[in-house]
């Protein structure tokens, strides 16, 4: 059995799509030692290192636009829109805390400092603690003070955390990015619920939060995106450019690209739609890996036998 170090990247609800990626490893026979993530990557991760996968997808996979509206807990402070304690209590009321230190499997959480303008490796105490500081994307979830720090979202920079799992000594070490190149437009899906063709969708809520404090008597025109749309959308250009860089840098043995416009960030509620599509890419990218499945190239067979070293730091 191979031994896989596996990191997790930022984006959103696209990171649901980690999970379709843990099961393409599991049952083709992978073991994941060791799980480095950022932002969903980092609860994905999380969770998975917890054991408690299953009953977070379970849970992932009944989340309607209805059920993400009720989970918002406005904070009415100028750090953050939400709190996050709602999302977060939920996951812990269904997985249970426990000391990171005392997980399975080896577990980084990575948050950015915004004082010391440096990122941070959280690798002991409360696992959702950790989750919480990382998945802090800033304007929309308030920052968490950890040990004297002000921590937000890890993404700001390092939307791909490879080096924490540079000693880890396994066989393989993959990189899902969720920061992929578009893959153009797709016919909509209907909502399996029909309730939630009249829930009111979580972004279009945030926007209304957010016009009530613009200037009045000012009319923009509609192609002009709001301050919810313009903040996002430049956090994920800013990912987007990071990413590329740490890859290049410190390459991964395989990496599994997400396209960045699979879905919206805070759409939680297509859950079975990018687990489904993190299974395909993990197949896409891994199946020469597994004699089963096919013919395997000559670099696929260095990395199974051993033979490519991986990046050091």
């Amino acid at each position: 059995m191979k031994t896989v170090s596996l990191v997790l990247g930022s984006g959103g609800a696209r990171g649901l799509a980690h999970i379709g990626v843990i099961h393409w490893l599991e049952e083709h026979g992978f073991s994941i030692r060791s799980i480095a993530g950022t932002s969903i990557g980092a609860l994905i991760g999380g969770v998975y290192a917890a054991g408690k996968l299953a009953q977070t997808e379970q849970w992932l996979r009944s989340v309607t636009k209805l059920d993400m509206v009720a989970l918002v807990d406005l904070s009415w402070q100028r750090s953050g829109m939400l709190r996050g304690d709602k999302l977060i209590n939920a996951l812990k009321d269904l997985v249970g805390d426990q000391p990171i230190e005392d997980l399975p499997i080896t577990f980084t959480a990575v948050a950015t400092d915004v004082r010391a303008h440096k990122e941070v490796w959280i690798q002991q105490g409360s696992l959702f603690g950790a989750i919480r500081a990382s998945i802090s994307i800033p304007l929309l979830f308030t920052p968490i003070r950890y040990k004297g720090m002000d921590l937000v979202d890890g993404g700001i920079l390092n939307p791909v955390p490879i080096a924490p799992t540079f000693g880890d000594g396994t066989d393989l070490t993959v990189a899902v990015n969720l920061d992929g190149a578009p893959r153009g437009p797709e016919p909509p899906v209907a909502p399996e619920d029909g309730s939630a063709d009249h829930a009111p969708d979580l972004q279009e809520r945030i926007k209304h939060f957010i016009a009530r404090f613009q200037p009045s008597g000012r009319s923009l025109p509609e192609s002009d995106w709001g301050p919810y749309e313009l903040v996002l959308r430049s956090f994920e250009t800013m990912q987007s450019a990071i990413a590329r860089t740490k890859l290049a840098a410190y390459p991964p043995d395989v990496v599994i690209e997400i396209a960045h416009d699979a879905c919206q960030t805070l759409e939680l509620y297509r859950a079975a739609e990018m687990i489904d599509l993190g299974y395909r890419r993990a197949q896409e990218c891994l199946a020469s890996l597994v004699p089963s499945l096919g013919h395997r190239s000559e670099s696929a067979l260095a990395l199974l036998d051993g033979q490519q070293e991986r990046p050091q730091e």
